[in-house]
Formats: structure tokens, sequence, C-alpha cells
């Protein structure tokens, strides 16, 4: 049975690594919580799985350690910042924070970041807010990076530009995480790593054929993720796509149609409160009623039940702080080498 762990001691953990790397303390704590918060909801290739390249970063200077983002622009509900490559998961808490403040006066407060560092799991960031009462959206793209080819098209465009969001009901919130594309490439480096293939047709060759293999996304020349719908469907993927680089690149100014700069992220989030606008009890009415009426809705053969987004993060959440974090194979192993290189204790399992 895999070891589990226990999810302050891996927080602990991690902040003491990002620490000793040479991060500032407190965003060594945001990010350290952020990563495991992503484990904790089952997003185990956006986790601790993300420590040792983020550790990587900070040894060879593309990631900042201290400072603050540069504001470039600030109108009471608009606030676009340069996020100097500072750690992505500490610079969207902060944006969240700020998004929060406006938007209980002005109704709505969007943040936009350039050139911020990687981000992590975007699920990871939405509970906070949505227990707040608030409706959340956060979108990001990496324009150094591609992978995911446009539909009808051989050759990666974009990156696979996830779009998450959140909004409280009368029971736990609704929670999304998707991605424009049928898969992430954090997933094709790890099945490609363990020599394991998809389950059905995600990828096109290089020659534009039809793949489930990984190596083809490696080849020469390189293949590519297909946008979400696949084959027949991938236009809605590729619109989504589209959409992501829109509200990010766009919206900052700051994108693919400029130098690459490394491993980074273009963000944009959105904070609503309900409350501001058709009221908040009448918000709940009618996401609760929506939420129920799924809930009430007969299964189909293969399926016990109708879940609604986030439902099944939200349970193993609950699981895993109650009884301990199952870390995803390979995690811990890939995390020794740093914990002895910069003296931190690895975590112990629990008994």
């Amino acid at each position: 049975m895999p070891a589990r762990h226990s999810a302050p001691h891996l927080i602990a953990f991690a902040t003491s690594l990002l620490a000793r790397a040479g991060l500032d303390a407190e965003k060594s704590a945001v990010v350290a919580g952020i990563l495991v918060e992503g484990d904790l909801l089952g997003h185990t290739t956006h986790g601790l799985q993300l420590l040792a390249p983020y550790l990587g970063e900070i040894e060879n200077g593309a990631m900042t350690k201290t400072g603050e983002p540069r504001v470039l622009a600030d109108f009471p509900a608009a606030v676009t910042w340069d996020g100097c490559r500072l750690p992505g998961p500490w610079l969207v808490v902060r944006a969240l924070d700020l998004a929060i403040a406006r938007a209980k006066t002005q109704g709505t407060c969007t943040v936009v970041i350039r050139r911020s560092h990687h981000i992590a799991c975007l699920a990871a960031y939405l509970k906070r807010v949505a227990d707040q009462g608030l409706m959340v959206l956060l979108t990001c793209s990496d324009p150094s990076v591609s992978g995911v080819a446009p539909h009808g098209g051989r050759r990666a465009v974009f990156t696979p530009n996830p779009l998450a969001a959140a909004w409280p009901t009368d029971g736990d919130p609704v929670i999304l995480d998707i991605s424009a594309s049928i898969t992430t490439n954090g997933m094709v480096n790890r099945l490609r790593a363990e020599g394991k293939k998809f389950p059905a047709p995600w990828l096109v060759d290089g020659h534009g054929q039809p793949s489930g293999d990984p190596a083809v996304v490696f080849a020469d020349p390189p293949g590519a993720i297909l946008p979400m719908g696949g084959l027949d469907h991938g236009h809605k993927g590729y619109a989504l796509g589209l959409l992501v680089e829109a509200l990010t690149g766009g919206l900052t100014g700051h994108g693919r149609a400029d130098p690459a700069e490394g491993w980074s992220a273009t963000v944009c989030l959105q904070v609503f409160t309900p409350g501001l606008f058709g009221g908040h009890e009448d918000f709940l009415r009618q996401t609760s009623h929506v939420a129920a009426a799924c809930r009430a809705t007969p299964p189909r053969a293969g399926f016990e039940r109708v879940r609604l987004p986030g439902e099944n993060g939200l349970r193993r959440r609950t699981e895993q702080l109650a009884n301990g974090l199952e870390l995803y194979a390979g995690i811990i192993p890939a995390l020794t080498s740093w914990a002895a290189k910069l003296g931190v204790p690895l975590p112990a399992a629990l008994v």
C-alpha cells in the first residue's frame, strides 16, 4: 500500500526546501501550500511534482527570489502587473487578495499578470475564494512554450491553456479546472518517462497522423497534443485556447508575439461579488437549484451517479487531510537529492 504523509508536514518540508534554496520566507510558505493543495485535490502532475523543477529554476536564476511585482496599470477594477518572474503561486495569491478586496466594493475586479513564473495547479486557488461567497475565474498560458496544435493542424502553437472557476452553492462550491487541450504537457512527460501510452489518439505526430504514443511529441518532426474534443470536435478546445490567449497575452499586452524568456506564465484572474449584482441570496438560489437538478439526474450506464465539477477533488481533499496524503510514485525520490543538497530531512511517512 502506498505510503501516506501528513499534509502539514509536506508543506513544512517544501517550505524548508524553497527557503534553503533562497526564496523569501513568505513566498516559500505560499508556494509550498499551493503545491500540496494541488496534490490534496488529486492534480498529481501539478502538485509537489513541480517542486524539484521549481528548485532547479531558483538555482539557475530563472525564478526571481525576492521583490514585488511591478504595477503597470491600476484602476479600481482593472490591475496589470509585471510579475518580474517571481514565483507564480505567490503572485496569484497576492493578486487574488487584491481582487477580493476590490470586488467587495466594486462588484468585480480583474488582475492580469505578465512575466509570472509558472503558477502550478489552478484548482488549488479556488476554494478559498468560493468559501467567502465569491465567484472566481482564473486562466493562464505560457507564451514561451507550446505543445497543443490548433484544430486541423499538426504543429504546436499553444500551451494547454487551462481555464478554472469556482462559485458557491448552498453546499460545497462548484470547482472546475479544465484545459483547452485533451491532455497536458505534464501528463505527456509522465507517460513518456513511464513508457506508457494514452488510452486513445489524443496526439498527432509530426505528419498529422493520430497517435496515443507520447513519444511522437519528441520526434523529428515533433507531434502535438490535440485540442479538447479531439479529432472530431477539437474546434471547441481550439476556440477556448484562443480565448485564453486573448485573456492572458492580449490583456497583459505581453505574450507569444514577444521574445521567449523561459518557463513562465501569463495570468488573468477575475473575482465577482454576487451580492453587488443580482443579490447574494438569489445567486445561491440559482446555483443551488442547478446543482441539485444535476445531482438528481438519473445516471446512464457506467455511472453510479451524477457529480458536480470538483466534487471528487473535494472529497479526496477531506479524506487525505484526515488520513494522510498519498503522493504519486516518484515525487519523493525526485526530491531526495534536493533534500540532501539543501540539508532538509525527508518527511516521514505516517505509520
